[in-house]
């Protein structure tokens, strides 16, 4: 996972409804994220389109899934954006305080 993957992820509206209903949501199928767009978002989306969007973000790692069965669920995976904020948001060890 690259940050450029991380962020080429999060530059798309649709990627961070999705990330934002998983937040609010999690473990849910490919079906049930559908629903969500469609009904609370009012995106009308193909099943394809949302499971493209869904790579994308499968491979920043900002979703993980799991198969049960037939179903397979995803999850919001925090850990990349907590890589990132950490990033500029660390002590910088070379600035002195008065």
């Amino acid at each position: 996972m690259a940050d450029d993957d991380i962020f080429k992820a999060l530059a798309d509206p649709t990627r961070r409804t999705i990330l934002d209903e998983l937040a609010g949501s999690p473990g849910q199928t490919l079906f049930e994220i559908c629903s969500r767009l469609a009904m609370k978002h009012r995106l009308g989306m193909s099943r394809q389109a949302v499971s493209q969007h869904l790579a994308v973000l499968e491979a920043a790692g900002l979703v993980e899934t799991r198969r049960e069965g037939r179903y397979k669920f995803h999850e919001l995976n925090p850990a990349p954006l907590r890589h990132l904020t950490e990033r500029w948001t660390r002590p910088n060890p070379t600035e002195h305080t008065p």
